[in-house]
């Protein structure tokens, strides 16, 4: 199969990438940085193709968008975390900006260039997290961090729940907790947690990505939520994990999605 991986230059993604390759899939990391990629592509066995995406500015979304003819499985796994109040080019909030409405813009613009599914790599933050249709980017409320973080995780696992109800197969993926550098741009308590004790606690990337590799070719239901089923659902051997309510309420995965076409301006042209 035709593989793209966004963010597959490090971490989670980097494993994800690797495994898949190694596998016999052709495999393409999209990431902001080409210098990035390569140096990735060039550590890895298999059939590798890099690609330039920034998933914080929609033209550069479109321009790659309209280099794929087509791929078998989107796996939108990049993604940041812990940044101060940050817009994208668009005027995004950037953890929502990135997180969920590249992704939804990328997804939407492939369309039916997606042969097979698509995977979205969540968070267990999700469940702590309520989303703000009313200032999805920040604009009103007291910004925090950790909870523009979690809101984009829940947008992530609501957007695969819609595409799942439109008839498309789609999974989230949950790596659990994982020793990645995702917090490098963070605050200082969270770049001092990254660096000092996530190595000491954390999964390391290759395990993290094992719900990813496993949603890519599982025959479970659309919509299906794969997650560590270990202690506190962050380490361990990952399974099907049952939805929270929040996720399994239809209306507000339709709202997410009128929202995120209306601010993107794209949506998913079925031919």
């Amino acid at each position: 199969m035709r593989i793209i991986v966004t963010g597959g230059n490090s971490g989670v993604g980097k494993a994800t990438a690797r495994a898949l390759a190694s596998a016999g899939h052709d495999v393409v990391i999209a990431c902001r940085t080409l210098s990035k990629a390569h140096e990735a592509a060039a550590s890895m066995s298999g059939n590798l193709e890099v690609a330039e995406l920034d998933l914080a500015d929609l033209a550069s979304v479109r321009k790659f968008a309209d280099s794929v003819d087509f791929v078998d499985v989107l796996v939108n796994n990049a993604g940041v975390l812990g940044l101060p109040l940050t817009r994208t080019a668009d005027g995004f909030e950037a953890h929502m900006g990135t997180n969920h409405l590249g992704h939804f813009a990328l997804t939407c613009q492939l369309g039916d260039r997606i042969r097979n599914r698509v995977v979205a790599v969540a968070s267990s933050n999700h469940a702590l997290a309520r989303m703000h249709f009313d200032d999805i980017n920040w604009h009103r409320r007291r910004y925090r961090p950790w909870s523009a973080y979690g809101e984009s995780k829940l947008a992530n696992m609501l957007f695969v729940q819609e595409l799942a109800r439109r008839g498309h197969t789609a999974y989230a993926s949950d790596p659990g907790m994982t020793a990645t550098e995702i917090t490098r741009d963070g605050s200082g308590a969270l770049q001092w947690a990254g660096r000092a004790l996530s190595p000491r606690i954390a999964q390391c990337p290759a395990d993290g990505a094992r719900s990813t590799i496993q949603a890519v070719t599982t025959n479970l239901p659309s919509g299906a939520y794969i997650a560590p089923r270990g202690p506190f659902r962050q380490w361990g051997k990952p399974k099907p994990t049952k939805l929270i309510a929040k996720v399994r309420d239809p209306e507000s995965a339709r709202r997410l999605w009128d929202l995120s076409a209306e601010l993107t301006g794209c949506d998913w042209q079925e031919s």
